[in-house]
């Protein structure tokens, strides 16, 4: 996702969080340039007709709101099979990621915090959008201090049909106020009692209610009492634990009225007259599914309600009663004189009984009545040190022990108990809180992934860019970037703060570099470029005039440079010369040049300027007698070429050659004498001797075709 434009317009940079529903990206706008927010539903519900509805709900109801402390909705869109909603980007962190890092707050901020909740809930209040779903995590606190409430993702407009939705329950449980976890209707009041719960955990770092799944979590939000903030924080004033109690309470009638009247109290909460106020007190319970102790049932009623039930007289007769009317009947009992032997033994047996009653109550009230113990002390011990010290002091551990995780405390660690510093009853039950170590992550399967899409995820995640460790190595069948291996293994379960995690990284296929194949012969360059790995098929070579390059040889590697590294089997395209255009004409002239003096050698150096180059070397020349030097040129149409002779260093003529002079073949020769004439006596009979081509400056051997020259020229001039 990350590189995606979406709509044409936002350019997606990174991920910056996620939900079960949606992840959301850090993006730009291309329209506007600016940075906004990009939520993008998870594409295994992208066929799912409810969580759509429910994605479509939450722009529906944050469009609809307009205010400085709820996060705006820009923009809304679907691309394919991606639904997306463009939102303001805040610059900060979310409330969660403070109390974290800092919980407990200052009683001062977290007052502040609250309060911009509430203006923003009495605004959607008014508009008739309940949230549901306020908790730290929605929460965005901005680096200017401002507080924007986002994620309105199951906010239901206050309709009919809201309060018989009741088929199922949305929302963070911990979070839960007792109604919504009953699944009835959860009015304005419910967001207040969301708001208390995140207040309590600003002010306590703690959560009110915990337990070991979600249900029991949402039982006791119904049925318990939490530990009162003040006493988790004796800092926490009066005054604002007062709007706490307040706000939570279970039932919504013995609530705050409205967010603008917790806004009000919350305002003025911190006023030096208020910080000390006596605690709040409700006159009524009003919580009816709080766990009661119902009173029992007399044995002495009950039997009182037989009696009555079932009337007889002292005579043996009892009553019938019928739908003709009540008779006495004689049930056959007559009254006997009894000895004295029988009430003696009634007596005894009485006292006995009574003497085992007496007995026996003497040891109930002993059990009834155990001695008071000290309750040890046992967070940071293990849970199975806890518990033995618990048992040794005569206690028990309430089962199940209620499990957390916890970031900075090791697992199966107690973090904190019930009953700290005081004693109780032997035999009492002691709540123990247990480590279930830091939150660990699933790592999923990276294996042929684009290894840029792998890091965003794990970044997200929370994992350090510094423990992610990457091996590059090269690969035939995979792209570059394409991850190989992987450690840990999918599925297995890591810490993000600890872990690390290792990649094998394809760096695709080993690289080769291109020979340097300018002016080589084609038949070369194919063999050089085979022995490099490299293709180059047919229908790659180019054939093209060149007035430099000789016909048959390589002009330009076209795809690269020569030494560039490309990929084993890559292609190469090339251009071939086929030698000069059909319009060039090749033209000869000849030099005929004598040393400077008789006898004495001279150095003749040639320089020429044509079609196919500037300042070329033609070649240079010891001389000892004269020499006639042939020089070729090349000329395009409308070009000029031009020859230059030195003579011992010196610039002796310049012959300029135009294309027309060319080709009327205008081939005449020039002669260039020496300073001295010979003498007479001396003048050569033979032929002169061929001049010697030495190196020139680029140590290359430079002889042209000497011009044959006989006698007869050679003694052109007779003696008289």
């Amino acid at each position: 996702m990350i590189g995606h434009n979406l709509g044409g317009r936002y350019e997606i940079l990174s991920r910056i969080g996620g939900g079960g529903m949606a992840l959301v990206y850090k993006a730009h706008d291309a329209l506007l340039n600016r940075h906004v927010a990009v939520k993008v539903l998870r594409q295994q519900f992208v066929n799912d007709d409810e969580f759509i509805r429910r994605f479509n709900r939450e722009a529906q109801s944050a469009a609809s709101l307009s205010h400085p402390n709820v996060v705006s909705i820009y923009d809304v869109g679907q691309e394919d099979d991606t639904h997306y909603i463009v939102m303001e980007y805040v610059e900060g962190h979310n409330l969660n990621e403070i109390i974290t890092d800092r919980a407990p707050l200052q009683a001062d901020e977290a007052v502040r915090i609250a309060q911009q909740i509430c203006d923003a809930l009495d605004h959607a209040h008014y508009n008739h959008i309940i949230h549901r779903d306020i908790k730290p995590h929605n929460i965005l606190i901005g680096n200017n201090g401002r507080v924007k409430v986002t994620d309105f993702g199951i906010a239901r407009a206050v309709t009919a049909s809201t309060i018989t939705h009741t088929g199922s329950v949305v929302g963070s449980v911990h979070y839960f106020s007792p109604e919504h976890a009953k699944g009835i209707n959860a009015g304005e009041k419910s967001d207040l009692y969301s708001l208390g719960i995140v207040l309590y955990q600003m002010l306590t770092g703690k959560l009110p209610f915990l337990g070991e799944s979600p249900i029991s979590v949402a039982l006791k939000h119904l049925q318990e009492t939490f530990d009162e903030p003040r006493a988790v924080n004796p800092h926490i004033p009066q005054s604002v634990e007062n709007v706490i109690l307040k706000a939570m309470r279970k039932n919504p009638s013995e609530r705050y009225e409205s967010a603008k009247q917790m806004q009000q109290d919350l305002e003025n909460c911190l006023a030096p007259g208020r910080l000390n106020e006596p605690k709040i007190a409700f006159q009524s319970s009003g919580d009816l599914d709080e766990t009661k102790i119902m009173p029992a049932i007399r044995g002495d009623a009950v039997m009182s309600t037989a009696t009555t039930a079932h009337p007889s007289d002292a005579t043996g007769k009892h009553a019938t009663v019928s739908h003709t009317g009540t008779h006495w009947e004689d049930t056959g009992v007559t009254s006997k004189k009894k000895g004295w032997k029988k009430p003696v033994a009634v007596v005894g047996t009485t006292l006995l009984l009574l003497a085992l009653i007496i007995w026996g109550f003497f040891i109930l009230l002993d059990k009834l009545n155990p001695e008071e113990v000290d309750v040890p002390y046992v967070v940071d011990l293990s849970l199975t040190e806890a518990r033995k010290e618990i048992e040794a002091a005569g206690l028990k551990v309430k089962e199940p022990v209620t499990r957390e995780f916890q970031k900075d405390i090791p697992l199966d660690q107690v973090y904190d108990q019930t009953k700290k510093n005081m004693k109780v009853k032997e035999g009492s039950f002691i709540e123990l809180y247990v480590s279930d170590g830091p939150e660990m992550e699933e790592m999923g399967q990276y294996v042929g992934m684009d290894k840029r899409d792998v890091l965003d995820e794990l970044f997200a995640m929370g994992i350090d860019e510094k423990e992610i460790r990457i091996k590059e190595v090269y690969n035939e069948d995979e792209e570059a970037g394409t991850i190989l291996e992987q450690e840990p293994a999918a599925g297995t379960r890591i810490d993000p703060e600890t872990a690390i995690v290792s990649f094998v990284v394809s760096l695709g296929p080993e690289p080769t570099t291109i020979p340097d194949i300018i002016d080589v012969e084609l038949k070369v360059a194919r063999q050089l470029l085979k022995s490099h790995f490299l293709v180059l098929n047919e229908e790659d070579i180019q054939y093209v005039p060149s007035y430099v390059i000789k016909k048959g040889n390589v002009i330009e590697i076209e795809t690269n440079e020569a030494n560039d590294e490309v990929p084993k089997g890559s292609e190469v395209k090339i251009s071939v010369s086929t030698g000069p255009p059909e319009d060039a004409i090749t033209h000869q002239r000849n030099i005929t040049i004598y040393p400077a003096n008789f006898n004495k050698a001279s150095v003749v150096r040639i320089e020429y300027s044509d079609a196919s180059g500037e300042n070329m070397d033609g070649g240079t020349y010891n001389i000892t007698d004269r020499i006639t030097i042939p020089v070729t040129v090349i000329l395009a149409p409308d070009t000029t070429a031009r020859i230059m002779i030195y003579r011992d260093k010196e610039l002796m003529e310049v012959l300029s050659i135009s294309y027309e002079d060319a080709k009327s073949g205008n081939d005449s020769s020039i002669s260039i004498p020496g300073e001295e004439t010979p003498p007479p006596s001396q003048e050569p009979t033979e032929a002169p001797v061929q001049a010697e081509a030495v190196d020139d400056e680029s140590g290359t051997d430079s002889q042209p075709d000497i011009e044959e020259q006989g006698e007869g020229e050679a003694n052109e001039q007779e003696q008289p």
